[in-house]
């Protein structure tokens, strides 16, 4: 027997069932070890050991390496088919060590879509594990881990902010300093006149472009007034000009284009689009069959590969819409920086359209899916043709402008029509020389607009376009910063709080390099070049190391620590003024300014339970009302935790379960009294003992074991 290790186990199930009786597919969730905390600064990195990093498994996961070690040493052969990237690379490499199998010889199998085509060749032609990746992957956490570390503890310490990180850093300031913008912006008036035209009992709308043969600039109510005197009644066609154009099909999705789509036209957060194209790559039951829909959705690559223009795409087109509709398969140049390992996200077959799957997806499964196929598809579609016409009419010395487009050929529209934005108008037949009646007249006071503050489609563009972050982490970064609350998400639009304008700004003052766009887009280059065998590991981490230690002792002298805000209340044990502290999680609370001599923290008064009226009917004491943790109300008794009985408020008894022998899988190993029985958790059933709250032993169970 083969063993396969994957990171999700929902491909696994996939894989398995391409790969067929000889193979047993286990998922390792993700990574299997991280950096300790241990040794100086809870770095766990040996600084002056080369960088050495220091791995250890986390408590979670201790249980899936165990299970992975036993499946290990029954196998044959282990074959390692984490995710195609740098992290999955590195995961790879952490099994690898951890199961101890030789890293020049342990097969290490890689693909891009989980279909029962890809699959086999892809284990048709393995490779090893890419050392160069895994070293990229090392160098980023372990910068991350120095900046996260040292300065985000001391940020902390002095100013009671949370944290800073290398993406998270330059990124909020690239929203701060556009809401500064924003804030300094001074509008100007400027003023916009259409007419309206009556051509063929038809009304069109036609601008006033030209004054004079100057471009039409309108800053005031009086100039404004000035030239609407000056329209006349009629306007003669001074020119009509017709050309034909061709518009090519938008590009197929990388990661960053699918947020932006899936932001705009759904309104999805960036999490959410990644965690549903995870479920639509993973693979879905279909027709009995577990098959993945989409191709890799971490990339930075709009490139689709020959075999599925010419095996899928071009016959599905024509047999569609005819061989007028198939385009030609570009493949665009990359900029500076962008990882072209996958191809662009795109659906793993034509055959299964939109429509045919929507039964087998959730709404927001449905939704995405039909947004990636209908985009991969018609990138590859024959150009939109169409003629647009422009006619120039004038008049006492203006000049008004009227447009229409005619479509002449849908070319990739076929298909993406709905999710096209352009709204298309097209005109009668107009002739030069012709006399128009002018039938109302329109003029709008406007005022100049700031560029609108960032939302989540515009910062992941932004990020994308300036080389900050990668595909993996543009999700993730814009969680981190809400979560630390440094700006805040109202529908999608990304707002700095006073905390986040705070931390810019001492950011700038004390490690301008952490908050610079091109320091941090540096550093993704040379993640790059480690990945490209042109940089070693350690060349890296010194280029990194050196520069960023001085800076940091520079300004551990130099950053003063912020006073604590007084609140005009004295300790009550040993009479110092109370003050706002800020925790180490970020929240405040008041304690006493004499810390550490004193410890006083001020706790807020809980109020009293408010008494039913009646006795417990099982200890005698009284009854209250009491809070969940829902904001529910419930009675119970005010002897709990030594009495129990509780009931909800229109008198139904919370009945508590009694466990039988019938009941008992096991004695409890722990207190040797009990015996443990099957209870439901938030997520899955669990083994737990029947003396609880005394024991609080308790085990999962074996799913696969107990079918």
């Amino acid at each position: 027997m083969k063993l396969v290790i994957v990171e999700s186990p929902k491909k696994s199930v996939t894989i398995g069932e391409v790969l067929g009786p000889d193979y047993k597919v286990v998922g390792c969730e993700g990574h299997i070890r991280d950096l300790s905390t241990h040794g100086k600064g809870g770095l766990g990195i040996e600084i002056e050991n080369g960088f050495k990093p220091s791995w250890e498994i986390p408590a979670k996961k201790k249980a899936i390496v165990s299970k992975l070690v036993a499946e290990a040493k029954k196998a044959d052969e282990v074959i390692l088919a984490t995710d195609p990237d740098r992290e999955g690379e590195a995961i790879s490499w952490h099994l690898a060590s951890v199961l101890k199998l030789p890293i020049s010889t342990t097969k290490r199998v890689r693909f891009h879509e989980i279909t029962k085509d890809v699959i086999p060749e892809a284990f048709a032609s393995p490779s090893t594990i890419d050392m160069n990746l895994v070293e990229a992957q090392e160098t980023r956490r372990l910068e991350d881990r120095i900046i996260g570390f040292q300065v985000s503890s001391l940020l902390q310490r002095k100013i009671g902010l949370q944290s800073a990180g290398r993406v998270q850093s330059a990124t909020l300031r690239m929203i701060v300093d556009r809401q500064a913008e924003i804030e300094a912006f001074v509008p100007e008036e400027y003023w916009v006149i259409d007419v309206q035209i009556d051509i063929g009992g038809a009304s069109y709308k036609a601008t006033l472009t030209e004054i004079d043969g100057e471009k039409a600039k309108i800053a005031s109510k009086e100039e404004a007034e000035a030239i609407l005197a000056r329209i006349p009644k009629e306007l003669l066609v001074a020119s009509v000009k017709k050309e034909a154009k061709k518009i090519n099909p938008p590009l197929p999705f990388t990661t960053s284009s699918m947020q932006q789509a899936a932001f705009n036209k759904y309104r999805f957060s960036n999490s959410k689009t990644q965690s549903v194209a995870q479920k639509l790559y993973e693979g879905e039951e279909i027709n009995g069959e577990h098959v993945g829909l989409i191709t890799y959705m971490r990339t930075d690559s709009s490139r689709i590969s020959p075999a599925f223009y010419n095996r899928h795409a071009v016959p599905f087109i024509e047999e569609t819409w005819g061989k007028e509709y198939v385009g030609s398969l570009r493949q665009p140049k990359n900029k500076a920086g962008v990882q072209d390992a996958h191809e662009a996200i795109r659906p793993t077959g034509t055959h299964r359209t939109p429509e045919a799957m929507g039964k087998f997806l959730s709404s927001d499964e449905a939704k995405l899916y039909r947004l990636i196929y209908c985009r991969a598809l018609a990138s590859l579609m024959a150009p939109k043709r169409i003629e647009t016409t422009s006619v120039a009419l004038q008049g006492n010395g203006l000049t008004f402008s009227l447009s229409g487009t005619k479509t002449l050929f849908k070319g990739y529209e076929a298909v993406y029509q709905e999710f096209d934005d352009e709204e298309i108008s097209s005109l009668p037949d107009i002739q030069e020389g012709a006399c128009f009646a002018v039938s109302g007249v329109n003029p709008q006071q406007k005022f100049t607009k700031p560029e609108p503050p960032y939302n989540e489609a515009s910062i992941v563009k932004e990020m994308f376009d300036r080389g900050i972050g990668r595909p993996s982490t543009y999700a993730t970064t814009i969680e981190t910063i809400i979560k630390r609350k440094y700006v805040t998400a109202t529908r999608g639009v990304l707002t700095p709080t006073e905390e986040g304008k705070k931390a810019v700004s001492t950011l700038q003052q004390y490690f301008p390099d952490i908050v610079s766009i091109d320091y941090t887009a540096s550093m993704e280059s040379e993640l790059d070049e480690v990945e490209k065998g042109q940089k070693t590991f350690l060349q890296a981490m010194n280029d990194f190391y050196v520069p960023f230690e001085k800076n940091f002792q520079d300004a551990k002298a130099k950053m003063q620590k912020e006073p604590d805000e007084p609140t005009g209340e004295l300790c009550p044990e040993c009479g110092h003024p109370l003050v706002v502290k800020h925790s180490r999680k970020g929240s405040t609370f008041i304690g006493c300014s004499n810390y550490p001599a004193c410890h006083y923290i001020k706790r807020e008064e809980k109020e009293p339970d408010v008494p039913v009226g009646e006795n417990c009917p099982e200890c005698g004491k009284p009854l209250v009302y009491k809070t969940n943790k829902k904001g529910e109300k419930f009675i119970g008794c005010s002897g709990f935790p030594s009495c129990r009985y509780t009931r909800s408020v229109d008198g139904k008894v919370t009945v508590k379960k009694v466990y039988t022998e019938a009941d008992y899988v096991k004695p409890c190993p722990k207190c040797k009294t009990g015996h443990l029985v099957i209870k439901q958790g938030k997520k899955k059933p669990f083994l737990a003992c029947t003396n609880f709250p005394k024991c609080h032993y308790h085990e999962w169970i074996d799913e696969k074991k107990e079918k």
